[in-house]
């Protein structure tokens, strides 16, 4: 008997402090205005994805003492988006990251569960650390965690909100849910938490949500973060964009469930993925290119350098060969901010390499920066992405993927119109929503008032 197809989950990312929009296209929109927002959620909505993705940073990103000129001044507040989607949507899911080291638990699970409540169900939390004092300084408690005491916390911070999610004991207490009236039960929302780093008791004053408790998201890729997403999250991001590399984390990830008595469908694994539509294969490509170079300007492709030479290359040309001096490997270093600046622990060693290559091709400063780093994940005709897409899915790679367009907010648009037909005909994607929440869109069970599961509607 054949192995039966799986479905794929699909999913749209709102690009933020990144350097994927390609700003100077005439078609790109705000990022600010409300209503780019709502264009491209109807967009997700329309195309029946699980859910919409919002990133968050905490502080504006600097490079050299400025601010990084890529990064969106006056982004609202994710809560406030997720809220006002909530209103022009139905069914789409709406997910947010919220951090864990400089909020508290009672905040953040207050605010995911009003808005599990105005959604009906469809709120979900990406649970994020934060890695550098840089960021804290925003913060009264300023400073920052080692990396395992920012797990530790992060894992205390989400028991801790599981904990006020599920001290009100089930819908018999809810006397009447228009007027909000509820019986006296002593019992509703009591809670006492004592731990390492949350010493609370009181009493949580928001009732049980629609999906028991929102859908948890977790994004990290190192040991600790593959652990914490191992033993309690719904879904993991993957920053993984071959098919090997993406069946690796995927065999590693979910054969850390077992130990924690969990089983492999428990926990969805899902990349983020760009893409670049043509009529063919071989305008794709070309379309991909330019989009490419319009991603990196001669003035980002100097400061995306700097992150490894740790020096102001602002006297150097792009257009030019790569600096004959070596990386600063001081403390100090010129990106505040920036999690690509972990990316390169050994700069003396990328230098080498990158030196090496831009030799060997010809390669300028821009060229390099344009080929070593992050292309699009899917470029062709909508049949190959479509196809594509579905080999990653069936070779257990991932279980779907989160779309990044380059342009915002009418970017996703032609996905939705010309790639999401034709996987709806494989029979591997929804036609329609099967059940209204979030939970419902992802295959994951409804925890009861106590934490155990029960299934999905």
């Amino acid at each position: 008997m054949s192995k039966p197809h799986k479905q794929i989950h699909l999913a749209a990312h709102f690009p933020g402090v990144n350097n994927t929009t390609v700003w100077s296209d005439p078609a790109a929109g705000s990022h600010i205005d409300f209503s780019s927002f709502a264009h491209f959620a109807r967009t997700a909505e329309r195309a029946k994805f699980d859910f919409l993705f919002l990133a968050e940073g905490l502080r504006l990103r600097e490079q050299g003492g400025r601010i990084y000129d890529l990064d969106v001044v006056g982004r609202p507040d994710t809560f406030t988006i997720l809220a006002a989607l909530a209103a022009v949507t139905d069914r789409l899911g709406l997910t947010g990251t919220i951090n864990s080291t400089f909020n508290e638990p009672y905040e953040v699970a207050r605010q995911f569960a009003s808005l599990d409540h105005l959604s009906a169900g469809r709120s979900a939390w990406n649970v994020v650390t934060s890695w550098d004092a840089f960021t804290g300084e925003n913060f009264r408690r300023g400073g920052f965690l080692p990396q395992h005491e920012r797990y530790s916390r992060a894992k205390e911070f989400l028991a801790t909100a599981h904990e006020l999610f599920d001290s009100w004991q089930g819908d018999e207490i809810v006397a009447d849910r228009v007027t909000g009236t509820f019986l006296r039960d002593a019992k509703a929302g009591a809670f006492v938490h004592q731990g390492q780093h949350f010493d609370i008791h009181g009493r949580f004053d928001v009732p049980r949500s629609p999906q028991g408790r929102p859908v948890i998201f977790q994004a990290g890729d190192s040991e600790e973060g593959r652990e914490f997403a191992a033993s309690g999250a719904d879904a993991i991001f993957s920053r993984y964009a071959t098919l090997a590399e993406g069946q690796s984390f995927y065999q590693d990830v979910k054969g850390r469930l077992a130990k924690y008595g969990r089983r492999r469908d428990q926990l969805l694994i899902l990349p983020a993925a760009t893409f670049v539509l043509g009529d063919t294969d071989a305008e794709a490509e070309e379309l991909a290119r330019e989009v490419r170079r319009q991603q990196v300007s001669g003035a980002t492709a100097l400061k995306h350098l700097e992150f490894v030479w740790n020096r102001d290359l602002s006297g150097y040309d792009p257009d030019g060969p790569l600096p004959d001096i070596d990386p600063d490997t001081g403390e100090d270093h010129i990106a505040r901010g920036r999690a690509q600046v972990r990316m390169y622990r050994d700069p003396l060693a990328t230098a080498r390499e990158w030196r090496e290559l831009a030799a060997a091709n010809g390669w300028s400063i821009r060229d390099l920066v344009i080929n070593t780093g992050n292309r699009q994940t899917f470029v062709g005709a909508p049949e190959t992405v479509a196809r594509t897409i579905d080999a990653f899915v069936q070779a257990d790679a991932c279980d779907g993927f989160i779309l990044v367009p380059h342009i915002t907010p009418g970017g996703l648009d032609p996905f939705a119109d010309k790639v999401v037909p034709l996987l709806q005909e494989k029979g591997v994607f929804r036609t329609d929503y099967e059940g209204t929440t979030l939970r419902d869109h992802l295959g994951l069970a409804h925890p009861d008032h106590a934490g155990e599961e029960r299934v999905a509607s």
